[in-house]
């Protein structure tokens, strides 16, 4: 009797030992057949028959932390009007796509977005960024913007506060877009936790010299990579956003996937495979880490052919009859520059009704030369303002200043650790490297120039406005050539004659 008492513990052990071996194995084989089952869908979808073509709609996929904002502000407000602009949808679809006729799409919105679009008249574009720089910026950002609170007496107030300037503007605040919505509330309720503390201990003292390990003033950057929130948000966001699977996706089995790939990590090549499929198809693919040659390489890829897209819509307008003394232009919807508020509102504080003659002649007149030289010049100015920003903000939180040199004091085993986590973007952005050195190499070889497209632009002519046109300008050569020639035999009669003479 004693001996079965003793055995009852052992046998109670091996039961649950093994009803728990039974759960993960079972669990592992129900995540693989969701995720296998979801990537052999995505990698079965047609890819477009040339994707090197720029269609009706440009989207760009912008992955946070990876300068799309930049190309937003000096490349594509340069090429596309107000009203080319779709609404935009950081966090939800602001627009019926159906009925919408925008050209442009830039959102923080992962791939799912192009199920909602027309896929087949829809190019895509996107920028990746080294892993461990892209984390170490996303956790920069989030502090420098939930740094901005701290001019509040406390949480509560900056709270309040927050969300009545939220509901009375109707721009976009930083707390309304993806992942920004998640992380900076994060930050900003753990810095005036840390504040708090400090002033009930009556001390400011610091013991790190390292702004990233600054415990007193702000979560240490090893706290936060290692968060359930950062794990699901930030780790292999690029991977994620690109395979349309965060937590902010339109697939239906989004969440599900997700998980399960972070759950069993070795199910994540399903996902990696989608991913660089999706980079594969779309119109560019840009690198953080190689400035000049992306922004290089986006003006000759897309510039030039939007150039030459707004060359045809000219050049179709000008074929339409027009009654005299009307005027064509028309005001449109022009953006506002965004506002620096203390929420960091990142979208129109409101939209004011301007004349868009003179930028219209500035797009109809444009060259991938002049964007370039547009652009360096937008840049720098963006990086003033950026910095001034990033500089106030930090203030509240000193001696914690973020730079590149800060970031050489970062042991590496929390490097290794930020690499770990990330596994599919380290793949992935190698993936992407690749596929830009042979987009680099294609455009020296080939570059594109606007004025090669008038060309496609004459040919590809089907009103009979379009084919009138191109029948005068016939005719009329017809008729120099044919006064040339008579002009050269005159001519040469005159000089027979003066010989025989």
């Amino acid at each position: 009797m004693a001996l079965a008492l003793k055995l009852v513990p052992i046998l109670v052990l091996t039961y649950v030992l093994a009803a728990n071996s039974y759960a993960v194995e079972n669990g592992f084989s129900q995540c693989e057949n969701v995720v296998k089952k979801w990537s052999t869908s995505a990698l079965e979808q047609e890819a477009k028959e040339d994707k090197h073509t720029l269609r009706d709609l440009l989207f760009f996929l912008h992955i946070p932390r990876t300068g799309g904002r930049t190309y937003f502000h000096c490349f594509l407000r340069k090429l596309y009007s107000g009203s080319d602009e779709c609404p935009r949808s950081y966090d939800k679809l602001r627009f019926d796509p159906s009925k919408q006729k925008c050209r442009l799409l830039v959102t923080h919105d992962d791939y799912s977005m192009i199920s909602k679009l027309p896929k087949e008249k829809t190019s895509m574009v996107t920028i990746l960024r080294n892993p461990v720089d892209r984390v170490f910026s996303a956790y920069e950002f989030s502090v420098e913007v939930a740094a901005r609170f701290l001019v509040h007496p406390n949480l509560t107030s900056a709270t309040k506060m927050s969300g009545r300037l939220r509901s009375n503007s109707s721009g976009i605040s930083t707390l309304d877009i993806w992942p920004w919505k998640y992380l900076v509330p994060w930050m900003r309720e753990d810095l005036f936790s840390r504040r708090d503390a400090r002033r009930h201990r009556g001390s400011d003292r610091v013991e790190s010299n390292n702004p990233y390990s600054m415990q007193e003033i702000v979560m240490p950057l090893l706290r936060y990579i290692n968060d359930p929130i950062a794990r699901d948000i930030v780790h292999n966001g690029a991977t994620f956003q690109i395979a349309g699977i965060t937590n902010n996706s339109y697939f239906p089995e989004a969440h599900e996937v997700r998980h399960c790939v972070q759950r069993y990590k070795v199910l994540g090549d399903y996902v990696l495979q989608v991913a660089k499929k999706r980079l594969d198809d779309m119109l560019y693919v840009g690198l953080t880490e190689d400035h000049k040659e992306s922004a290089t390489m986006f003006a000759n890829v897309v510039g030039a052919q939007v150039i030459s897209q707004t060359l045809s819509s000219s050049l179709n307008a000008s074929t339409k009859w027009k009654p005299a003394n009307h005027k064509t232009g028309r005001g449109s919807l022009i953006s506002v520059p965004e506002a620096d508020h203390e929420e960091h509102q990142v979208g129109q504080a409101n939209t004011t009704v301007h004349s868009t003659e003179n930028i219209s002649d500035n797009r109809e007149n444009m060259t991938v030369k002049k964007l370039m030289g547009s652009y360096e010049d937008c840049i720098k100015s963006l990086r003033k303002t950026q910095s001034r920003r990033r500089t106030s903000s930090l203030k509240r939180i000193a001696p914690a200043n973020f730079s590149k040199a800060d970031r050489l004091k970062v042991p590496e085993v929390v490097l290794e650790e930020i690499r770990s986590l990330n596994h599919l973007d380290v793949d992935l952005y190698e993936y992407a490297r690749s596929i830009f050195t042979n987009q680099h190499q294609k455009s020296l070889l080939q570059p594109y120039d606007t004025t090669e497209g008038l060309g496609s632009i004459f040919s590809s002519y089907s009103s009979e406005e379009g084919i009138m046109s191109l029948r005068l300008l016939s005719l009329g050569m017809f008729v120099a050539l044919f006064l040339l020639v008579m002009l050269v035999c005159v001519n040469a009669r005159r000089k027979i004659s003066k010989v025989k003479i």
